[in-house]
């Protein structure tokens, strides 16, 4: 771990910030990986999959970009308060340009009827695809924002974060491209593919925050509002709508826990 530590440390912010969340995005592909083996799962374990997924976001956006943002808020406005005002307005930019993304792009809710092959399930069903796509940008932001700040231990631990909350999504998305009768290669690359668009929110994210540290509690804050709203307007309702609600929150309390860990451990390696 030492290593790798050293060698992001090595890198610029923004090759740090493309790297890390390029690793992120290939975990789309390897959580697909069971439906070469399997070709379906219960409703039940979806919900706490993507509970968990939840789970992981919602402790990213609290340790790894708000409560840094504040502090970079704070000493940029040179008071508490001027950095909660700051960042609190970087969330309602960053959750407001992703409710205008799904407002005015066609996408689908998470979970589908995938019982009937018929047009309009084959379209809701591709619409999925590109929802789970849509709302990996602000994933991969965060995590080259993270890097863009310069600091390390808080870049590494969004990259771990997001890659565990990937392995799930890109699970329900080849189970839904199976339930359309694609081959298990096909779905598996099509859930790989999914995750590219982090990559280029790393490069994004990164790039803006590298350019001044004028910039980095607004992409923080941004990136944090960003996820808020896909955590709330999408994974946690979906979760909630099948009669699986005790079993997610557990999945996301869970997932919350599991990225306090990861974020204290990373932290403590640096």
């Amino acid at each position: 771990m030492d290593a790798v530590v050293a060698y992001f440390s090595s890198l610029s912010p923004v090759h740090a910030g493309s790297l890390a969340s390029l690793i992120a995005s290939l975990a789309t592909g390897i959580g697909a990986l069971p439906v070469l083996l399997i070709s379906n799962a219960s409703r039940r374990l979806q919900d706490v999959l993507l509970g968990g997924s939840a789970g992981i976001m919602l402790a990213a956006v609290s340790f790894s970009l708000i409560l840094p943002g504040l502090d970079a808020g704070s000493a940029q406005a040179g008071s508490v308060l001027g950095g909660v005002v700051l960042v609190a307005l970087g969330m309602l930019v960053g959750a407001g340009g992703i409710w205008l993304a799904h407002r005015y792009l066609p996408h689908e809710h998470f979970f589908l009827d995938h019982e009937h092959h018929s047009p309009s399930t084959v379209r809701r069903i591709w619409l999925f695809v590109f929802a789970i796509t849509l709302h990996n940008f602000p994933e991969g932001a965060a995590v080259g924002v993270g890097f863009g700040g310069g600091n390390v231990a808080n870049g590494l631990a969004l990259m771990g974060g997001i890659f565990l909350q990937n392995l799930p999504e890109g699970f329900v998305v080849a189970l839904a491209l199976l339930s359309l009768n694609y081959s298990r290669a096909k779905a598996v690359l099509v859930a790989l593919a999914t995750g590219v668009v982090e990559t280029v929110g790393g490069l994004t994210g990164a790039w803006f925050v590298s350019l001044s540290q004028t910039f980095l509690p607004l992409g923080l804050s941004g990136a944090a509002g960003a996820m808020l709203f896909v955590i709330s307007h999408e994974i946690i309702p979906e979760t909630h709508g099948n009669g699986h609600e005790s079993e997610s929150t557990f999945g996301l309390v869970a997932g919350f826990a599991a990225m306090m860990i990861l974020d204290v451990v990373a932290a403590d390696l640096v």
